[in-house]
């Protein structure tokens, strides 16, 4: 049975010696699933995916993803972490506004050294499969929130990260382009891309994840299969 892409063993994480964020958590997320991360303000939501993005470290316990036990990196091995192996698209898409479409999505490319010739091609393929190449030569604040959010996506798979993070990706967009990157995720995860979602948007849990987590306090009361969509 193949390793998992995400395995967390008995992970906690206490802030200045107060209550703990998250409390003795254990969590694997296979090859290819979709998993939706529920839980009201305080939940421990934010810390885990800062945790599996080698943003913060646990105070005890083991996070390792894609084979990589990233609680023991140093600070530059964390960022080499999060360039090689993983993509995060945020609520407020995060684009760089003095720089074109293509050239947001061209950057992380740029910053592990991939070919420029290879780099542009897979830039190129993903606007072109995420709808948005008739923008490549625009710059961010043309473009609307769902369209901004789909650029956001292209930057975040241009290196073929073994996981994708999403930080309450319909968070800033209006109905419509929520559903726009409700649809789009879905796809994704269908392709086989493995996607770790924190949100409040029970609409994008149901529609685009596989499986569902809540967390209480820092622990996981709920972890639930989806129906086969």
């Amino acid at each position: 049975m193949p390793a998992p892409v995400i395995d967390i063993r008995a992970a906690s994480k206490r802030y200045d010696g107060g209550p703990p964020a998250l409390a003795d958590l254990t969590l694997t997320v296979a090859a290819g699933e979709a998993v939706a991360v529920l839980g009201p303000s305080g939940s421990g939501k934010s810390t885990l995916l800062n945790l599996v993005a080698g943003l913060d470290r646990p105070s005890s316990g083991t996070v390792t993803v894609d084979g990589l036990r990233i609680d023991e990196l140093s600070e530059s091995g964390s960022a080499k972490y999060r360039r090689a192996k993983i993509g995060m698209v945020f609520q407020f898409f995060n684009l760089l506004d003095d720089l074109t479409v293509a050239d947001n999505v061209l950057l992380p490319a740029q910053l592990v050294g991939m070919d420029r010739a290879e780099a542009r091609a897979r830039a190129a393929e993903l606007l072109e499969y995420l709808g948005v190449d008739r923008h490549a030569r625009a710059y961010p604040g043309r473009l609307s929130g769902g369209e901004r959010q789909r650029v956001a996506v292209a930057r975040a798979l241009v290196n073929r990260p073994a996981l994708l993070l999403a930080d309450e990706p319909t968070g800033a967009l209006d109905t419509a382009s929520g559903e726009d990157v409700r649809e789009l995720l879905t796809g994704l995860n269908r392709d086989g891309q493995t996607i770790l979602l924190v949100t409040h948007d029970l609409a994008l849990a149901e529609s685009c994840a596989s499986r569902t987590i809540e967390l209480v306090d820092g622990h996981i009361v709920r972890d639930s299969q989806a129906v086969a969509r």
